[in-house]
């Protein structure tokens, strides 16, 4: 997800958003673990896009645009 699609997203969706994410990266970690996990990549990419969607989470919470 762009930088700019998630500063187009409501709090109450980035929230949900979150959930989501951090539920895909604890089944990837899982997968990581028992080497059944296909591309690392995906471990990766959801990391950051947790970390995207957070990081907005808390400049909507301190009011920055």
């Amino acid at each position: 997800m762009k930088k700019q699609v998630i500063k187009e997203l409501t709090q109450t969706e980035l929230q949900k958003r979150e959930t989501e994410l951090r539920d895909e990266l604890f089944r990837l970690r899982f997968q990581l673990h028992t080497k059944q996990l296909q591309s690392q990549i995906r471990l990766r990419t959801t990391r950051r896009e947790l970390a995207r969607v957070s990081t907005r989470l808390r400049e909507i919470e301190l009011g920055i645009n």
